[in-house]
């Protein structure tokens, strides 16, 4: 009984390991594998047999030389898999979808700031569209609102944020970090987690990617005043220019859990309102409103339930497209009914 539990002590923590790691590795292989699917399942059955026989080595009741072969060879097909794994490295050279295809490049010059490259799509399906990318300039001593976007696409935990800014003569201007994908390309949240996609910092025109979500895609969109002073405000705009500053200069992965539309947000926040407390919404981002107003940085004249009903813009958007509003016109008319936050009740260092 004694040899039995003494067996099992090390028997069964590593075989669990060979079950995380087999299982790591299917994904990784799937995932980031070579594009002819027949040539990745290939090399996810030879990965699989290293694994098979550390496992059948591992069950196997007599001990000797013979039961640390299997655990050996499974060893070596870990290490080469994590030395390919080292070579996959991010890139600005793909063939990347249109909506994903440029990069926002900014140049400043003190309140005047300079970007290439802001998206203003006209959709009218998810793949029939009119491209245009646009040099726009902006003050930034004419800022004056900021609000959260948040758009459900699976479900009411999982959503996609963004930030829109708003400019004293009315235009606005909205930051989204997306998953950069190839041409054809779905996202995948499990992808997410083995380097399938870069991440790109996408400025448009709230026409464009707000509408797209709403209109052409079907989307559940939510938008909601924030409660930020001219100073934080700004201080948050230029992070986003840093933000698009870093990805020029070196690509970086997505990842869905620790580099997404919510946690990248978070860190750029973070810097603006030192002591920020993490909590589990941030990557529930379906929740991240409830976070936000537990904060104080929105209405809170209002219950949240009356923000969240006021806040459903999607009525509104598509009947903006039946009234033939502009640019202009339509970011106007989703905030109708939209109670504004007040910077006077939240903390003075927001």
């Amino acid at each position: 009984m004694k040899t039995l539990l003494l067996s099992l002590l090390w028997r069964v923590p590593l075989a669990l390991a060979v079950l995380l790691a087999g299982g790591w590795g299917v994904l990784a292989l799937y995932f980031r594998g070579p594009e002819n699917l027949a040539l990745r399942l290939l090399l996810i059955a030879l990965w699989l047999l290293p694994a098979l026989a550390a496992l059948t080595s591992i069950a196997q009741a007599r001990s000797g030389p013979w039961t640390l072969a299997g655990p050996a060879l499974f060893a070596f097909a870990a290490l080469v898999l994590a030395l390919w794994w080292h070579t996959i490295t991010p890139s600005h050279d793909r063939d990347w979808a249109p909506d994903v295809a440029r990069l926002l490049h900014a140049t400043r010059d003190g309140d005047i700031v300079t970007l290439e490259n802001v998206r203003n799509f006209e959709w009218r399906t998810r793949q029939d569209f009119d491209a245009r990318w646009e040099t726009r300039q902006y003050d930034l001593s004419e800022l004056e609102s900021a609000d959260l976007i948040v758009s459900y696409w699976m479900g009411p935990t999982i959503a996609h944020t963004l930030v829109s800014f708003g400019f004293t003569d009315g235009r606005h201007l909205v930051f989204s970090v997306e998953v950069r994908r190839t041409r054809g390309q779905s996202f995948s949240a499990i992808g997410g987690f083995f380097r399938q996609s870069e991440l790109v910092l996408v400025a448009a025109d709230e026409r464009d990617i707000i509408r797209t979500r709403s209109n052409a895609r079907g989307e559940s969109v939510y938008l909601y005043s924030v409660a930020l002073s001219p100073a934080a405000m700004r201080s948050l705009f230029e992070a986003y220019l840093d933000e698009a500053d870093q990805l020029e200069d070196a690509p970086r992965f997505y990842n869905t859990l620790t580099s997404n539309c919510t946690t990248i947000v978070y860190d750029m926040v973070k810097r603006i309102v030192p002591g920020l407390p993490w909590d589990y919404r941030l990557l529930a981002s379906g929740h991240l409103p409830d976070y936000i107003y537990d904060l104080g940085a929105l209405n809170t004249d209002y219950p949240l339930a009356e923000l969240e009903r006021r806040g459903h813009i999607n009525a509104r958007a598509i009947a903006s497209d039946a009234n033939g509003h502009s640019t202009s016109g339509f970011s106007e008319a989703i905030r109708q009914g939209l109670p504004q936050a007040r910077v006077d009740r939240a903390d003075s260092s927001r």
